[in-house]
């Protein structure tokens, strides 16, 4: 239900407080299901393995790491913020490299200046049936683009929060990036009458730009 309080967040006893676009927000406390997908596993197995990483440093690449980080801040919760460790960020960027299967990063790179997200447009055709989904790229991508996708909605949402990686974004031919095998590995066909929604995430060396989000509607042939 949305409350009126002082602004808040995190759990207390059965209930949970966060902030969203329509205000202060208490639920009841869920756990949620755990159904340890292939994704869930790798994203895990990335995240043990950065940690362990940090570990196998030396004093001078974990000070490097700790420079680094102190020129940047967490995300701020109620209006608050602290700089970041350089454990957070080691761990941050390795879990990046460690999901491509990526070598681990031993010093931090230079933060990279991102170019625009070349997504452009998802194209959804139907071909007597064959449903393709192709992402319009204005240039050529960067070191890496991430794609990302939400389970197919209905024909009218226009936004949705619940994405899961996909993969990478194939090379483009003529333009365009067929994702079709990406999107239907997870979450199948894609369905005629539903929105499909994907995100793209520009990676260098680790570090990761913001998403950019598309989506198109599956229509009969």
């Amino acid at each position: 239900m949305k409350i009126r309080d002082v602004p808040q967040t995190g759990s207390l006893g059965e209930t949970v407080t966060y902030k969203n676009r329509f205000g202060l927000i208490r639920r009841r406390k869920i756990i949620p299901r755990d159904p340890r997908t292939r994704v869930q596993a790798d994203r895990r197995s990335a995240f043990q393995r950065a940690r362990d990483f940090w570990g196998t440093l030396t004093d001078e690449q974990m000070l490097a790491w700790d420079t680094v980080a102190g020129k940047r801040r967490t995300r701020a919760v109620l209006g608050q913020s602290s700089p970041l460790s350089g454990y957070l960020l080691s761990v941050h960027i390795n879990v990046h490299l460690a999901m491509l299967g990526l070598p681990m990063a031993t010093d931090p790179s230079p933060v990279p200046a991102f170019p625009a997200n070349p997504t452009v447009r998802l194209i959804a055709t139907n071909t007597r049936g064959d449903v393709s989904l192709k992402l319009q790229v204005s240039a050529k991508p960067v070191q890496y683009v991430l794609v990302f996708g939400a389970k197919p909605q209905g024909p009218g949402v226009s936004r949705v929060s619940d994405y899961t990686l996909l993969g990478v974004l194939p090379d483009p031919d003529g333009g365009l990036s067929n994702i079709t095998d990406l999107f239907a590995a997870k979450y199948g066909p894609p369905p005629v009458g539903k929105r499909i929604f994907i995100q793209t995430i520009q990676q260098i060396d680790g570090w990761q730009d913001h998403p950019k989000t598309v989506s198109a509607r599956v229509l009969a042939p």
